[in-house]
């Protein structure tokens, strides 16, 4: 209803909360003229399990745990994203592992809910030990998170570090080198960035938590596919076409 339109408005709150209502209470007449229509027990049970998620939409409060946001996505969660611009975030996690020297993602896990960060990291993990015994790989010793990771220590045979402030009977040597993990790990924010605006992870059009798995990881491949592309180019430029320049430059020179 248009008097819902700018409900935050102190002067329209009044009437966009007796809006509300009026809505809710039309929803709930629907819900049970339909129960009432469908009065073969085939059909109830047939339509039983969209029956009640929409009488839990209607029930849901501000304070209601497990919401529904999505009556064609109902696996959707609101996530809090803690930034200014950008408080929450609906859909669902992505948790992606970056190699530190080739720079490909290595693995690209989609959850449903809103779990813990540390409750993700030993799936994914097991996903890239798979994705690296398929190509021969060896599986990383040491992996470096941010804070949200907090309370995980050792995960799949890898040690998990978080930063923090350093112990006082550490060497210089070994603080500089952790800084300078922690900063080649944030590298993998402009990744996600571009993962997400450039391969369209930003916003998945495909249905149900299968679309979600599938997007995830076309999302990574194509990631990796578009580096390897250009490193392709960069080495063809370089061993193909600077040579040819440089032998016309020389003879131009003459």
């Amino acid at each position: 209803m248009k008097d819902q339109y700018n409900s935050k408005n102190p002067s329209r709150a009044k009437k966009a909360r007796k809006a509300r209502k009026r809505l809710k209470t039309i929803a709930g007449r629907l819900i049970r003229e339909l129960q009432r229509e469908l009065f073969s027990e085939r059909l109830s049970e047939a339509y039983k399990a969209e029956l009640s998620m929409y009488e839990q939409v209607l029930a849901q409060k501000r304070g209601t745990k497990n919401k529904i946001y999505s009556l064609l996505e109902p696996e959707t969660a609101c996530i809090a994203k803690g930034k200014a611009h950008k408080a929450y975030e609906f859909g669902s996690k992505v948790t992606i592992i970056r190699g530190s020297k080739t720079e490909v993602i290595l693995g690209a896990l989609s959850v449903t809910g809103n779990p813990h960060d540390s409750k993700i990291l030993p799936p994914v993990l097991k996903q890239c030990k798979r994705i690296l015994d398929i190509v021969n790989g060896k599986m990383p010793n040491v992996a470096m998170t941010d804070r949200g990771y907090l309370g995980t220590k050792q995960s799949e045979g890898v040690e998990i570090n978080i930063p923090i402030s350093g112990k006082k009977n550490q060497t210089m040597y070994k603080k500089q080198k952790t800084r300078k993990r922690f900063r080649a790990r944030a590298g993998i924010e402009p990744v996600i960035g571009h993962i997400k605006h450039d391969h369209r992870m930003n916003r998945n059009f495909l249905r149900g938590v299968l679309g979600d798995i599938v997007n995830a990881i076309s999302a990574s491949m194509g990631f990796n596919l578009k580096k390897r592309l250009n490193q392709l180019a960069v080495f063809i430029f370089y061993s193909l076409l600077r040579p040819s320049m440089k032998y016309y430059g020389s003879l131009l020179e003459n």
